[in-house]
């Protein structure tokens, strides 16, 4: 399967997702600039971590109004797999792609520790190659984290099974409601999640706990 990894001023976590999709698949994604206004015939595309125009206005606001946030929603709308991760997250939430909103950690302060992970539903194109209920391990890096959607957003999502993935064993880093880590739209080919997979994915990582989520996206066997 093809993938692409989208480029924006700030981020730094493009060349740790492009690395991962190119062990994982074994094909590099094509990257895509920001003022970019089509993408590629692809199966998968990543919007990557870290700080889109510094988060000045909002982490993601500005981002999410950059020209190639139409042609991901073109995309999207027809069934091509989105993933974003930490800011990109951010980004998918300030697009309107996915329902809540993500506030400061109620810490207060940036966190970058690893966390557990329980996959919640095992069933979508994201996680496939783990079992529900499995808990898992991945890093976290981020200072607005805090996941909160209003009572009746938060009662679908849960009634609909678009909470992927929750904090676990009591590892929440930043306050998130009901412990969610990931979640997806409604109709399941968008993900969003704060933990940052692509840091775990080999043994050079310290585990291989992160690698099943790309497995499934890019249709290959989990090693």
């Amino acid at each position: 399967m093809k993938s692409a990894v989208v480029q924006l001023p700030g981020l730094n976590r493009d060349r740790d997702m492009i690395a991962a999709l190119t062990k994982i698949s074994g094909h590099a994604p094509v990257t895509v600039w920001q003022t970019e206004t089509e993408i590629p015939d692809v199966d998968l595309i990543v919007i990557p971590g870290g700080f889109s125009y510094g988060d000045y206005l909002r982490c993601g606001a500005i981002a999410a109004r950059m020209p190639i946030m139409q042609a991901i929603k073109d995309k999207a709308d027809k069934g091509v797999k989105v993933l974003g991760v930490c800011n990109g997250f951010q980004i998918l939430l300030e697009a309107g792609m996915l329902p809540g909103a993500l506030m400061r950690n109620a810490s207060l302060k940036f966190v970058c520790r690893e966390v557990k992970l329980e996959v919640v539903n095992a069933e979508t194109d994201f996680t496939t190659a783990y079992a529900k209920g499995q808990i898992i391990r991945s890093p976290v890096a981020h200072h607005d984290g805090n996941y909160f959607a209003d009572a009746e957003t938060l009662k679908a999502i849960e009634d609909n099974g678009q909470v992927v993935f929750r904090y676990a064993e009591g590892t929440n880093p930043n306050g998130s409601v009901n412990d969610i880590a990931g979640v997806m739209n409604a109709k399941g080919n968008v993900l969003g999640m704060m933990p940052h997979p692509e840091n775990l994915i080999e043994a050079a990582h310290g585990g291989n706990d992160g690698r099943g989520l790309f497995a499934s996206a890019l249709g290959v066997i989990a090693a």
